[in-house]
């Protein structure tokens, strides 16, 4: 008898949940469906911040656990299967598409997480945790690359993906992406690298995620080490035979391993990127490179990497449009490299802190000491770009400045001066680069002139200017101001309080009359009926043949425009630039400028150069 009872009080023990679980469906599909997604993924949320279909199975599994007073939050749904599921075609943010939130819509505690997300990493974690970690991409590449027959590979590829303090969703979708589209014979392992996150669901719950996963390890820096010293710590315990180096907020797309893994399968020395595709920050959407586009990597001598539409130069060399093309930078995120090769070479320059300056290192030393830094058309990834980073940096120490003298030290020669002109000679310390100057002695490099002549012929250099740096205004004490980046070109220089950084307070005249920086030259192409006008003058990209970019720097220390014979002046306001009627004793028209034949000092050394 007492068994009877045992067994009738098992079976309805065992029925209760399903009991509870029939209720949560029977109520869902019952009730009004208050939150609405349309065809192009707009998302609204109801009362109860939820923004899930009624019937997905996320949402009856929340709503299951509500009932029994344990609600998941998203980080333990995100982490609760490891298991590939594909997506409902119709989720937020599948084949690429934009999820919008309207934040107008939210709810206060929705618009709070909204809100911590975006602060937190500079990019919307609130839609990212919208996302499948698997959601699927559309197929960006050139419907040729898909026809391509590539030779069997018998190399493998480690992943080698540093963080910190990185979304959980973003950092786990990125993990998924690259199983997902890696055919299982090349993906040897992924190896990633905390370097010292603070964020709680980064630590054990992240660690035993990735146990289930098999081929995913973690490293686990003591302090804040930086971009180049983690790395490092990641490509220590590689096992494969290609390194491939790659951000923690990404998304690769199909088809796009094995174009990396070829080229270096024939030559070792050949170090290849894919093309970079763009992760919108906030609607997530995958945006892909224009088709038939190539960019490449470039850089200014602000020692800061900019892109390229590849020359006209490259176009001939080519084969065909599929041919990887030779590429003078890189971004430094997203790379595959020959192990041996990378050791070769001399890894990175581990004196280097944090972030900055490391891509542009390791650019010119590939070029300069016999190896081909190439991009793949045929493999894209998509990366997050985010307008700023959302990171401390180092107290007391300007990384930035500090990794670029470094590199300007070590690889620029006689060149190292056009940077140095941009940062006044103020070296400040960047610590001992002996080592780096031997390695590149061991290794045979050739010069940076041969680099300028040979890989990146296109790159204005500075050598014809008559006057350089800040130019103030004796009237107002204010300086031009004014972004050259191609970002920026069409819009006004202005006056601001001068810094005496360089930036974008350094500008050349050149013996041919531009006032430039870079590919930037500022013009003017009103005439008398805009005198006194604010903002005419505006930057646009160099062009010798154009009379409205010529200027004279006269005895009176004024800025004569030549084509129409006025004068740059401050507005009253100091904040202006307008054009005016040239008048040698209007101290609004002066401006004050340094020539070359100044003596320059380096400010670290004491000496005069």
């Amino acid at each position: 008898m007492w068994m009877l009872k045992r067994r009738y009080l098992f079976r309805i023990t065992l029925c209760i949940p399903m009991v509870w679980f029939i209720i949560a469906v029977f109520v869902l599909h019952s009730s009004g469906v208050e939150n609405k997604q349309t065809s192009e993924n707009k998302i609204i949320v109801d009362d109860d911040g939820d923004t899930e279909s009624k019937l997905s199975f996320r949402y009856i599994i929340d709503f299951y656990m509500k009932l029994l007073k344990l609600k998941l939050d998203d980080d333990e749904l995100l982490l609760s299967d490891v298991n590939y599921k594909e997506a409902d075609p119709n989720s937020p943010g599948e084949m690429g598409k934009a999820v919008e939130i309207d934040k107008n819509k939210l709810i206060p505690k929705e618009l709070q997480k909204y809100n911590h997300g975006f602060n937190t990493h500079h990019f919307s974690e609130y839609v990212s945790n919208l996302i499948s970690k698997h959601r699927s991409l559309p197929d960006v590449r050139d419907p040729r690359c898909r026809q391509l027959q590539y030779e069997p590979l018998t190399i493998t590829a480690s992943i080698v993906m540093c963080f910190h303090n990185e979304a959980l969703s973003v950092l786990v979708r990125s993990i998924h992406s690259i199983i997902n589209r890696s055919p299982a014979y090349l993906l040897k392992e992924i190896i990633l690298v905390d370097d010292f996150s603070q964020i709680d669901n980064l630590k054990q719950p992240l660690e035993n995620y990735i146990k289930k996963l098999k081929i995913v390890s973690i490293v686990r820096q003591a302090r804040r080490e930086g971009i180049v010293r983690s790395r490092l710590a990641g490509a220590a315990q590689v096992q494969g035979d290609v390194i491939i180096f790659l951000d923690s907020h990404i998304e690769v797309t199909e088809g796009w391993l094995e174009p990396l893994l070829h080229p270096i399968s024939r030559n070792r020395t050949v170090v290849i990127t894919p093309l970079i595709d763009t992760v919108d920050e906030i609607t997530f959407k995958y945006i892909p490179n224009k088709p038939n586009s190539i960019a490449v990597g470039g850089f200014n001598w602000d020692l800061q990497f900019s892109w390229h539409v590849l020359s006209e130069r490259e176009k001939q060399q080519r084969k065909n449009p599929l041919e990887p093309a030779r590429s003078p930078t890189m971004a430094g995120g997203l790379f595959a490299i020959s192990k041996s090769y990378f050791y070769d070479l001399g890894t990175y320059d581990d004196g280097m802190d944090i972030w900055g300056g490391e891509n542009l290192e390791i650019s010119f030393r590939i070029w300069m000491c016999g190896g081909t830094l190439l991009t793949a058309p045929c493999s894209h990834v998509g990366h997050i770009f985010r307008k700023s980073s959302p990171y401390l940096w180092l107290p007391d120490v300007y990384v930035l400045k500090k990794n670029a003298v470094r590199v300007a030290e070590v690889w620029l020669d006689e060149y190292k001066k056009y940077y140095y002109q941009r940062i006044s000679y103020n070296l400040e310390n960047y610590d001992n680069v002996t080592s780096r100057k031997l390695l590149r002695q061991k290794l045979q490099c050739k010069s940076f002139k041969w680099y300028l002549t040979e890989i990146y012929p296109d790159l204005y250099i500075p050598e014809d200017s008559v006057m350089f740096g800040a130019v103030r205004n004796l009237g107002t004490s204010y300086c031009l101001d004014g972004s050259t980046e191609q970002r920026s070109f069409n819009e006004s220089v202005v006056g601001y309080m001068c810094h005496n950084q360089g930036g974008n307070q350094f500008f050349m005249l050149t013996s041919t009359g531009e006032i430039r920086r870079d590919d930037g030259c500022l013009q003017y192409s009103g005439g008398k009926a805009d005198i006194d006008k604010e903002d005419q003058v505006i930057v646009v990209r160099c062009d010798r043949q154009n009379k409205n970019q010529t200027w004279i720097y006269n005895e009176h220390q004024q800025l004569l425009h030549s084509a129409s014979n006025l004068c740059m002046a401050s507005s009253s306001d100091v904040d202006h630039i307008k054009m005016q009627n040239c008048n040698p004793n209007d101290m609004s028209q002066k401006w004050s400028w340094k020539t070359k034949s100044q003596p320059i000092v380096d400010k670290q050394h004491d000496e005069i150069l």
